[in-house]
């Protein structure tokens, strides 16, 4: 199933669920529910859904499967407002660096996945504009898969990994390296000294990702959830970004370093994910074809939009680039 989080003009405030019937055309998933389930009880959001579990999951895919023969009125998509594919979830959490194609630029780093956190009111959805201020600098797309998390996630093992995944998505994880610059430090941290109870001082450089990849409009998702069912392996598939229709980007995301399983096992540990999730799993970093063609090149700054970021068996995720 295709699962989108939207809202009609006359209810801009009230988040729904629809089936994606066709690239232009969507079925309220409510509505559905209502004539083909007797016993559901409304109202129905996406959080609302990803938290009932695999039972009314299940009871979802016969409702969809029963579509064909409904009847139902049928949403044109240009008639309706895209929310983000999760509204509001409670982290979305992202992989720093996670490609292949990183590992000959990465002087010191981890070993372990390197996670950052968004928060949701940096998130939009499909169609939606990205915001930019002049002062922002440059600001570039960052073409991602992202993993809707189904299950309560603390502690688990690799090999339990799937089984709390609720589906994907797109992330473009925009990012300005005019304020990482900014708001990077370069000091000397304190350390407990090496023998007694004195102090250290350890030249130091950090930078923190609240400004550069946490502002408003940073972070569209969707354009709808593609539940995990529809993919059997997240890891073979085409990932591509585009700016005014030139590619930027094109990669696989089998080229990830730190795969699927590793990366909840390894995020579980320390932080409990919840129904609702949203985990980014990295940049698809390889040149679109062209010398010196790379996402970091594409300054929507400078050259404006719309940005659009496709990955295979989920769709495109669209946004047009607004100026203030």
């Amino acid at each position: 199933m295709k699962l989108a989080s939207y809202a009609t003009f006359d209810r801009p405030d009230t988040a729904r669920v629809g089936f994606v019937i066709s690239d232009s055309e969507l079925v309220d998933a409510e509505t559905a529910c209502r004539q083909f389930a007797p016993d559901f009880q409304g109202p129905l959001d996406m959080h609302r859904l990803i938290e009932a579990g695999p039972d009314f999951w299940e009871q979802l895919r016969q409702v969809h499967a029963a579509l064909g023969q409904a009847g139902l009125p049928r949403l044109p998509m240009d008639t309706v407002r895209f929310l983000p594919a999760v509204p509001r979830p409670s982290k979305l959490c992202c992989l720093a660096l996670n490609n292949s194609a990183n590992t000959d630029r990465i002087v010191k780093g981890p070993k372990h996945p390197a996670v950052f956190t968004k928060p949701w009111s940096a998130l939009v959805g499909h169609g939606e504009p990205i915001r930019l201020k002049p002062h922002y600098g440059r600001v570039h797309p960052e073409p991602e898969l992202a993993i809707v998390i189904g299950k309560l996630a603390r502690d688990i093992d690799a090999a339990d990994a799937y089984d709390h995944v609720f589906g994907y998505t797109i992330h473009n994880d925009l990012t300005s390296p005019t304020m990482r610059d900014e708001d990077s430090f370069h000091y000397r941290a304190i350390h407990p000294a090496l023998e007694g109870e004195g102090i250290r001082y350890v030249e130091s450089h950090v930078s923190y990702s609240g400004r550069y990849k946490g502002s408003d409009t940073f972070s569209p998702l969707g354009p709808w959830i593609v539940t995990r069912d529809e993919i059997p392996n997240p890891h073979a598939l085409d990932i591509s970004c585009h700016v005014r229709e030139e590619q930027y980007a094109s990669d696989n995301t089998a080229n990830l370093f730190h795969k699927l399983p590793e990366v909840l096992a390894f995020v579980s540990s320390y932080m409990t994910l919840v129904p609702g999730d949203v985990v980014s799993m990295g940049t698809a970093l390889a040149s679109g074809g062209k010398p010196g063609r790379a996402v970091q090149n594409a300054d929507l700054n400078k050259i404006g939009g719309p940005v659009s970021v496709t990955v295979a068996g989920i769709g495109k995720l669209r946004n047009p680039v607004q100026a203030g």
